[in-house]
């Protein structure tokens, strides 16, 4: 095995790793990248992610792009049909199943059957590896717009492999935010290595003039993240990326509702990101900033969960999101049906229409949350640059060990689980518990004095009481 380290994969090194991938499941056999690169020069621009994604933050707008994902193929094309059709969706999705997550294909291969003999969904995902390459270009194909793979894992090497060789080009996921934020006994480093080989891939078709757009999905766990830390592993896992050849590297934050603290989470995530490829000299990616709808629980009231709906379309108009990645009203009861989805896309899209053109002020309340964020998240990258002697991925491995990386409710063994964040009065998520986070003294202050404001408010103690009342403060009305 290759020493661990951030540096860009030898072709040697990758051509050989390749080979152990493609043999993983009998469909990789079907893969040519000679092949699939010209299939990628067939397909419309339109229909390229890449592209449409540079084009919105020229002209200035924001996309919607939903999520979704079921285990047949014809009935997988019938939803994306029904998001572009009657959501209006200008990007797609396909959502793996945790068979195909964890590489299990066998599992998922078991699972298409079942589904196909029950008439209805028994995965959670479309199971790309089993489907292969020539099928997964069947769901290209039915397409009018582009198509990004949502990978939910840290395993996604024969994924990347087949959708980019079926005509995908975008895909989702990251060795740091992925591996810290779903696994319990994945090592970071393994989820590194991973992503490394995926991002070699997309460098592949990039030299070669096919454009993939890379993105970093932020915490989608559904549990409060301070921003801060968000964007400094934001920042390490595009440069990882950017060392292995990616040119578009998209920085995803998930939404905490409250408008100017997201906001500020929004413009300073690619600001952070921008400060640390330059310095490396990858001057020439491109970051732009992606908002994910409101991961955590849902309320179970349809009205009120269009309202949490407009309120993250709100965000992504204010802030100048590129893309913002939609929600439905059924969320509080489990996976959404096709129209359910496309209504959650339209509402986004409706708020977006009426905010086009429309940003937040540059209030003195904006700039020092921007200001806040900023200096957390340097201060961080900082120290996790100084414990890598420079390399990210090293400084990420030996951070997580010293708790200088340290994500609030992970359920990852390498994780310290000594950061504790609660809601301040406004609805921005603070640190209750900073544990070895490297926070500035006067960026610790400004937390420390926000959540004294809260219980002042509320006239009650400060303390774990408040981070437990906010898990479900937002289905609960509260």
């Amino acid at each position: 095995m290759r020493p661990f380290s951030f540096k860009r994969l030898s072709e040697e090194e990758f051509l050989e790793e390749r080979q152990q991938v493609l043999a993983m499941w009998p469909t990789g056999s079907e893969i040519d990248l000679d092949e699939a690169v010209e299939y990628h020069r067939q397909i419309p621009s339109s229909k390229n992610y890449a592209s449409k994604v540079r084009d919105a933050c020229d002209r200035g707008i924001t996309l919607a792009q939903p999520r979704g994902g079921v285990p047949t193929l014809d009935e997988h094309i019938d939803l994306l049909r029904c998001l572009q059709s009657e959501g209006g969706a200008e990007l797609l999705p396909t959502t793996t199943d945790s068979y195909t997550r964890n590489e299990q294909f066998g599992n998922a291969q078991r699972g298409i059957e079942e589904s196909q003999k029950a008439g209805h969904a028994m995965l959670n995902g479309l199971p790309v590896v089993c489907h292969g390459k020539l099928a997964c270009r069947r769901v290209v194909e039915a397409m009018d717009n582009p198509i990004i793979l949502l990978s939910g894992s840290s395993r996604t090497r024969l994924t990347a492999e087949t959708v980019l060789s079926a005509g995908y080009s975008a895909f989702l996921g990251s060795g740091i935010a992925y591996t810290i934020s779903y696994f319990k006994t994945r090592t970071l480093e393994e989820g590194i290595r991973n992503y490394q080989y995926v991002d070699r891939l997309v460098s592949f078709y990039e030299e070669r003039g096919v454009h993939i757009h890379r993105e970093q999905p932020g915490f989608l766990t559904g549990t409060l993240v301070p921003h801060g830390q968000g964007i400094a592993i934001a920042a390490l896992d595009s440069l990882i990326a950017a060392e292995q050849g990616v040119k578009q590297y998209a920085a995803g934050l998930a939404q905490s509702l409250c408008l100017p603290y997201d906001i500020a989470g929004i413009k300073a995530i690619t600001k952070v990101c921008r400060r640390y490829l330059d310095r490396y000299g990858y001057n020439d990616v491109f970051v732009p900033p992606i908002t994910h709808e409101w991961m955590g629980a849902f309320p179970p009231d349809e009205a009120r969960a269009y309202g949490v709906i407009c309120q993250g379309a709100a965000i992504a108009a204010l802030g100048g999101a590129a893309v913002i990645v939609t929600k439905s009203s059924h969320e509080a009861y489990g996976v959404p049906t096709a129209e359910a989805n496309a209504a959650g896309v339209r509402a986004t899209r409706e708020v977006l229409q009426l905010m086009k053109g429309v940003r937040y002020g540059e209030s003195p309340e904006l700039l020092l949350e921007m200001q806040m964020l900023e200096d957390e998240a340097i201060a961080i990258v900082d120290r996790v640059l100084e414990l890598g002697d420079g390399d990210p991925a090293i400084g990420a491995v030996r951070a997580f060990e010293a708790g200088v990386l340290d994500v609030p409710w992970s359920p990852n063994n390498y994780n310290a689980h000594k950061v504790m964040p609660a809601r301040d009065s406004s609805g921005a998520i603070r640190y209750l518990e900073a544990g070895n986070l490297p926070l500035p003294p006067h960026v610790a202050e400004f937390h420390h004095e926000k959540l004294a404001e809260r219980g002042r408010q509320e006239r009650r103690e400060v303390g774990p009481d408040m981070a437990i009342d906010d898990v479900m403060a937002i289905a609960d009305g509260c």
